[in-house]
């Protein structure tokens, strides 16, 4: 299999994201012929004991990654992080009433809003349910240097007397260049973090650093960014959460469609319907090799010494360049944003912006384009990345200033 035009080509995409090219090749080979079967991996039967040990290998592989205790389900589904916009919010309703025995008022549900996709949380969970609060809106502060990042003390979270349901927020905002530092929400107060199920959609920066599983109710991440390709979206979930809300006498949530059920999954091993046989099998080779390179621990300095480069090259040319989020402690190492301004005017220029997305095509680094709706330039530096790629990012940079 001929390799040598992908071996000269730097694929930045956001997402799906570029997989290592041995995976591929390993996956390729599995397409053919799984583990010397003499039948595809596509061809597997789901119930087949052959896929029974291959999911069950992933699954292990990712529980030792991310240290995800016993009383956590791990869950393999479809639909994307999108379609968990409604699951995580219906699953917390249907814990929370099964708690309360079906009784008292409609409990309110926190949103953190950070950028992008966190406001389409916020907006699927409003159309499907009241009361839905929005604690804090961090996205006029994201690109302000005057303007700090709040605190969690400071946010109008709901008050442990209204019993909240859950909240929600979205670790790494893929099209706004926005990541909470690490242990970010260890802030809340601490008596709301031990009573409110707290829910993490980690799509685009899972695996890249450690997150602590037990500090959350709900951990979830589409494979397409960080993980493996398309097609499969694993939730991890405590246990004592995962209820049957048939069984539940409440009216304040709507009946729960039964693939977003959680207990339907995980009573079933991910295996209520067919599973995406393909993507889990990639993500599992994966999670291998992430096992094999050291873990998620190597795995952040790498992604630290890759982003810092960039980082590093925006803040020398202050006039060319302007990092869209503007506290250096909440830039994301995975989507790496910013702006190319008019030399004459200091604001951001489309035309200059084309003209860079251009020179890196004709340099073989591709998609760097920024996400039609907010514009600029975006570099996604997942763990599929290396520091060379890095190293040519800025290298077309000093190049492109001097042009």
């Amino acid at each position: 299999m001929n390799t040598d035009a992908r071996a000269q080509t730097v694929n930045l995409g956001a997402g799906p994201s570029m997989l290592p090219t041995d995976i591929l090749m390993e996956a390729a080979q599995g397409l053919l012929d799984y583990g010397e079967t003499g039948i595809g991996v596509t061809e597997l039967s789901h119930r087949s004991s052959t896929f029974k040990d291959l999911i069950e290998q992933a699954e292990n592989d990712l529980r030792a990654l991310l240290d995800i205790p016993t009383e956590y389900a791990v869950l393999f589904l479809q639909g994307g992080g999108t379609e968990q916009f409604s699951a995580t919010l219906l699953n917390m309703l249907a814990a929370h009433a099964a708690k309360q025995n079906g009784q008292g008022a409609p409990p309110p549900v926190d949103y953190v809003i950070s950028g992008t996709w966190s406001n389409k949380a916020y907006k699927e969970a409003r159309r499907l349910y009241d009361p839905v609060r929005q604690v804090v809106d961090l996205r006029k502060n994201i690109g302000d240097p005057s303007q700090p990042i709040p605190e969690p003390s400071e946010w109008n979270l709901s008050s442990i007397d209204e019993n909240p349901a859950m909240l929600y927020y979205c670790d790494n905002e893929t099209i706004d260049g926005f990541e909470f530092p690490q242990e970010f929400f260890q802030r809340l107060p601490e008596e709301y973090r031990q009573r409110v199920p707290i829910v993490a959609d980690c799509s685009s920066n899972i695996l890249s650093r450690p997150i602590d599983i037990r500090s959350h109710a709900v951990v979830f991440f589409g494979a397409q960014k960080n993980v493996g390709p398309s097609g499969v979206t694993i939730v991890v979930v405590r246990r004592d959460l995962v209820v049957d809300p048939d069984m539940v006498q409440q009216s304040y949530f709507p009946r729960i469609p039964s693939t977003l059920v959680y207990k339907n999954a995980m009573d079933n091993g991910s295996l209520y319907n067919t599973p995406s046989i393909f993507p889990i099998y990639v993500s599992g080779l994966g999670f291998r090799k992430l096992i094999n390179e050291g873990g998620v621990v190597r795995a952040q300095e790498r992604a630290s010494a890759r982003s810092k480069l960039v980082y590093d090259k925006l803040e020398q040319h202050p006039t060319v360049f302007r990092a869209t989020v503007a506290h250096a402690d909440f830039r994301s190492k995975m989507n790496l944003t910013f702006r190319i301004l008019d030399a004459k005017t200091g604001e951001p220029s489309e035309t200059e912006e084309a003209r860079f997305v251009k020179f890196c095509d004709e340099n073989k680094v591709v998609q760097v384009k920024g996400h039609r709706s907010v514009g600029g330039i975006r570099i996604s530096l997942y763990n599929a990345s290396t520091l060379e790629m890095a190293q040519k990012v800025v290298s077309l940079m000093e190049q492109f200033i001097k042009a």
